[in-house]
């Protein structure tokens, strides 16, 4: 198909772009008036809970950007399918910029290196604030790490707004220049998120591979999202006239490498420490291994791995959306399970002291804060093209030939 037969009426998000708004920036209000109670109530549970959605969007956010470099340095036709809805969600980080500032205001609720009365009594946590962990720096390298993702955010999606019109120079390799080196200052400045906001919540454990277990989770979870997206876009023009069994297929094979990824860097981090058995390793999984939380870790062991695994494993599985979107919806409740069981237990050390409130507190909020970036995302992608025009892959996506 020739790019004359292509216009931009032809291309555009279909209408149930602007209902999907609507009904998510809907939920995201009303949920967020009821984690205002909540914050009222009990800022302490607040704020642990706003911690765990935050880390959730963000990962949505941060993962989108990760596979629209990875598609840019492939080149592979099954993330042109993707790759509007996957600049969408890019485009929702002035909004996780915005929802950080919470965090700022509660940080003495969360970290304990804030609070100069336990600092005061903690020689190890001394050395910490002065070296690094500190108010000042937070917020600083908060500052520097959304400067860097914006500045990827608006190159990338920059770039790819100059394929939809004729082109006249080679946009495709300045992309590629962009996207190589920004995948590697990616898993640098998140793995640096990571320490500063999450790791740091327990100042005492350390480990080399925690951040990476994180930057396959944002990836995974942005690829689940995708599927989601994609399979309510399909049974419309025009995402009905190119999704194919064969970018389905691909995809799914994506979640299955991702998932298997994710085990391999949660299991050795558990064999190494487990091994090792060092006090000051070992007291982050006793808190997640017994106190209620062990539970949790097998809930996770079963359903975030071994019996998605098993269904991935199936190439009928794989081409079939409507099977593989129901996988995907559930791996993102299982990514939510999977960072409760990273995050909530620094501040409860058994399951037996949670109340209903904590639960209520957990939900709601996450349910606020996704409605609100689902809202932003539909906002984003409508009024867009769903290919880039003048991209040679979305001429082969809409070629009669391709199946």
């Amino acid at each position: 198909m020739s790019t004359a037969r292509i216009n931009d009426i032809d291309l555009l998000a279909p209408p149930v772009a602007q209902t999907l708004q609507q009904k998510s920036l809907v939920v995201g209000v009303v949920f967020a008036v009821i984690s205002g109670i909540i914050a009222v109530v009990s800022p302490q549970k607040f704020v642990q809970a706003y911690l765990l959605a935050y880390m959730l969007c963000l990962g949505a956010t941060l993962g989108c950007l990760a596979w629209l470099m990875i598609q840019h340095v492939t080149g592979g036709v099954w993330g042109t399918v993707m790759r509007r809805p996957l600049e969408a969600g890019t485009r929702t980080l002035p909004l996780m910029a915005v929802l950080f500032v919470p965090l700022i205001f509660g940080m003495s609720r969360l970290y304990v290196w804030t609070r100069a009365a336990e600092v005061a009594k903690d020689k190890h946590l001394q050395k910490l604030t002065e070296a690094y962990l500190n108010p000042h720096g937070f917020i600083l390298r908060a500052v520097i790490y959304f400067v860097v993702w914006a500045l990827l955010v608006y190159v990338l999606n920059r770039y790819s707004a100059e394929q939809d019109h004729p082109l006249t120079r080679d946009v495709g390799k300045s992309i590629r220049k962009v996207s190589a080196p920004g995948l590697v200052i990616y898993a640098f400045t998140v793995s640096f998120a990571v320490i500063d906001w999450v790791m740091s919540l327990d100042p005492h454990w350390i480990s080399t591979i925690y951040p990476l277990i994180f930057v396959v989770g944002q990836c995974l979870s942005a690829l689940c999202l995708m599927v989601v997206v994609e399979r309510i876009l399909s049974s419309y023009p025009p995402m009905l006239l190119f999704l194919k069994p064969r970018e389905v297929h691909d995809h799914g094979k994506f979640m299955l490498t991702f998932i298997m990824l994710w085990a391999y860097f949660s299991f050795s981090q558990l064999l190494i420490i487990w091994a090792g058995n060092l006090p000051g390793e070992i007291t982050w999984y006793t808190r997640r291994l017994y106190g209620g939380w062990q539970f949790v870790g097998l809930f996770i062991a079963a359903f975030h791995f071994a019996i998605p695994f098993l269904f991935l494993l199936s190439r009928s599985f794989k081409r079939s959306p409507v099977s593989l979107v129901w996988l995907a919806v559930w791996m993102l409740f299982m990514r939510w399970v999977d960072l409760l069981w990273h995050i909530e237990p620094n501040f409860n050390r058994t399951t037996s002291s949670l109340g209903g409130l904590d639960v209520a507190a957990w939900i709601v909020v996450s349910i606020a804060m996704g409605g609100l970036w689902m809202a932003l995302f539909f906002r984003n992608l409508k009024g867009h093209t769903l290919l880039p025009l003048y991209d040679p892959k979305s001429q082969v996506l809409l070629e009669p030939a391709h199946e």
